[in-house]
């Protein structure tokens, strides 16, 4: 059984929380099933809006599916929760994301 296997069986039993959520989310990702992974990292952020990991991760997730506008929105809100919580490393590679995608978007 994959680990995506496995962890919607925890969701399905009921175990529903934004770790489980980012866990689904990035091994989404990892498979290429973008879309899914958009889902749950979405949910994510919004059962634990402090959660600087899964910001990034929506982020980079949008940012690989042409949505550069909300991906844009998404690492800005990341940003400013990680430098809220002090978490200094998630604040820095948002901000390195958030700046190629602007210069992207200048091209």
């Amino acid at each position: 059984m994959s680990m995506i296997e496995n962890l919607e069986k925890m969701l399905a039993a009921g175990q529903d929380s934004a770790l489980l959520r980012y866990s689904l989310g990035t091994a989404y990702q990892k498979a290429g099933e973008l879309e899914q992974a958009r889902t749950h990292l979405a949910r994510a952020v919004d059962q634990d809006a402090t959660y600087s990991a899964a910001w990034k991760a929506y982020g980079k997730v949008l940012a690989e599916v042409g949505l550069a506008d909300d991906a844009i929105s998404v690492f800005e809100k990341g940003i400013e929760v990680a430098e809220r919580r002090g978490d200094i490393q998630a604040a820095k590679e948002m901000k390195v994301f958030l700046k190629r995608l602007a210069r992207k978007s200048a091209d």
